[in-house]
């Protein structure tokens, strides 16, 4: 008997079907990595909303606790300061003043001297750091200032606070920042309201503090971030806290 024709595969056959299975992988692999960039591009940008949000609340919270206290600024432990001055700068870059909010103890900590300030990256850009100083009454305030002379950056009349310096406490508000600066309202409650870059009165407390931030990459957060903080206070200069 004859035997019936063996089927099979031919060569050319088994070609095409492994170029098929190999372009299947091949397409299903570029997926998977287009879907992991698109993934982690996702976390980074709600990772940097999240900071951002964060960032938000702390300064909203910090300069709502603004407490106008005064200092007797060039006071040292061994001889006290002079006459109490109002305790407070704005500059385009940084913004010193007393709250009532802490970022260890929140709305129910110590009240603390606070410094804004922006400062450069090794890695280009800048960041917002703050530093949180206990606040220990005008005496002790009055070591962190000396008294009122011509300020070296504005040429106005007032007490003169050395630059800030980062620190191992120092806390990281913004990070990868392009672009970070302050601004004052100035508001009399009768007339209009002034956006100053810095603020130069010694007679009356800013209304409120705001301030710009432009990340360095747009694409893994919002373009620009203000925060505007209100000032609630309701004594005048003059009036001295004690905490």
């Amino acid at each position: 008997m004859r035997r019936g024709a063996q089927r099979g595969l031919t060569l050319i056959e088994v070609l095409i079907a492994v170029t098929l299975v190999a372009l299947l992988a091949s397409g299903m692999l570029f997926a998977m990595r287009a879907a992991l960039v698109a993934l982690e591009s996702s976390s980074r940008r709600i990772d940097s909303l999240r900071r951002a949000a964060g960032a938000q609340r702390i300064l909203q919270q910090q300069i709502a606790g603004f407490l106008p206290v005064m200092a007797r600024c060039g006071g040292s432990p061994l001889q006290p300061g002079g006459p109490p001055v109002m305790f407070f700068q704005g500059l385009p870059s940084v913004a010193r003043f007393v709250t009532s909010y802490s970022i260890q103890g929140g709305a129910r900590g110590r009240p603390q001297v606070v410094e804004l300030f922006v400062a450069p990256r090794p890695e280009g850009g800048v960041r917002l750091l703050v530093n949180e100083i206990p606040y220990t009454g005008p005496a002790g305030a009055g070591f962190l200032c000396q008294p009122p002379a011509p300020d070296p950056a504005t040429g106005a009349f007032m007490p003169l606070f050395p630059p800030p310096q980062p620190g191992p406490r120092s806390f990281v508000l913004a990070d990868r920042l392009a672009a970070c600066r302050f601004s004052y309202l100035e508001d009399f409650g009768a007339g209009p309201q002034t956006w100053l870059p810095a603020w130069t009165r010694m007679d009356y407390w800013p209304a409120a503090i705001r301030i710009e931030m432009a990340p360095l990459e747009p694409a893994a957060g919002p373009p620009m971030v203000t925060v505007i903080g209100l000032i609630r206070q309701n004594r005048m200069p003059g009036e001295s806290h004690e905490p």
